[in-house]
């Protein structure tokens, strides 16, 4: 690398996170009405500038490196903050909100959001949430796809996503501990039940959602799975599985928070198994957070807590 100067523009800045979040210079040049020529030059200037190479070229578009995803964090909050104090100081109106979540299949996930994009004075966002495979979940977030996940850790699997999680630079912050429920339709005969033991469940079809070719039993969404089920059924979404247990009163497991206002036709009852579910959130161990992922979190433990859950941190 070239000797590094001072000063990095907020310009810089702005076209460095749309060519990361575009995986290409020429895709993010054509989205912010810049010439390419300018745009790749815009980025070498800014690699000269920190001394280190932040993206990795190819004929495909360009990647981050490690220091590129990194930097990146730290991009977005210098962004980000400028445009508060532009709203704050100089009447600007509030800047686009960006934000990515990625997580396994919880409705108290979704209805955070919901109570996030209902409070944003931002005339102009982008949310996304993303239901998908643990490991994905994972990835999102290592590649900065996305800034948050959320999944679970128990015994079983503590130790083996704990050491994925160290390997990608991330780290797992507890929210709340969850006792272990089935969830399953209203019409269902457990649904009157106060407890259920495995032995209740055992010639009701087991519900899962699939993992792909990573579908190790420590990736799996729902905890006791290395039991063995006569009848299983995968799915890859939730509105499959919350129609498969209406259809076939079939159950899945779960944290037991469960919204009325999403899914009206199915109950959570409580599993009696000695086991214990530890709902989190990942993020980059090295990159803060910005304002609008802390905004998301606190919406998520406020809705939490509504459920009766002891929050955790």
């Amino acid at each position: 690398m070239a000797k590094r100067s001072s000063g990095i523009t907020l310009q810089q800045l702005t076209y460095y996170i749309e060519v990361a979040a575009e995986g290409s210079i020429s895709a993010a040049a054509d989205l912010l009405y810049v010439a390419q020529p300018t745009m790749s030059a815009a980025m070498k200037d800014l690699e000269s500038r920190v001394g280190r190479v932040l993206l990795l070229r190819s004929a495909r578009g360009v990647t981050l490196t490690t220091d590129g995803v990194e930097f990146l964090g730290y991009a977005r909050q210098v962004v980000e903050q400028v445009a508060l104090l532009e709203q704050r100081y100089l009447d600007r109106p509030p800047s686009r909100r960006l934000l990515g979540v990625s997580t396994q299949h919880y409705s108290f996930a979704v209805d955070a959001l919901v109570r996030m994009v209902k409070a944003t004075s931002a005339a102009e966002y982008e949310f996304s949430l993303r239901e998908t495979r643990t490991w994905d979940i994972i990835e999102d977030v290592r590649t900065l796809r996305s800034e948050l996940g959320i999944l679970y850790r128990n015994d079983f699997n503590r130790n083996v996503i704990d050491k994925l999680l160290r390997d990608s630079g991330l780290a797992f912050h507890p929210l709340f501990i969850a006792e272990p429920h089935i969830f399953i339709s209203r019409k269902n005969p457990l649904a009157s039940r106060d407890r259920v033991t495995l032995d209740d469940l055992a010639e009701v079809p087991r519900l899962t959602f699939d993992q792909g070719a990573n579908n190790s039993f420590y990736f799996a969404e729902e905890i006791l799975s290395t039991l063995s089920s006569p009848q299983d059924i995968r799915v890859s979404d939730r509105a499959t599985i919350f129609n498969l247990m209406i259809g076939l009163d079939g159950y899945t497991i779960s944290t037991g928070i469960i919204s009325d206002d999403l899914d009206p036709e199915i109950v959570a009852i409580p599993l009696d198994v000695d086991e214990r579910i530890e709902i989190g959130w990942i993020g980059h161990s090295a990159i803060p957070l910005t304002e609008q992922a802390q905004r998301y979190l606190a919406d998520l433990r406020t809705v939490v807590s509504g459920f009766g859950v002891e929050l955790l941190g």
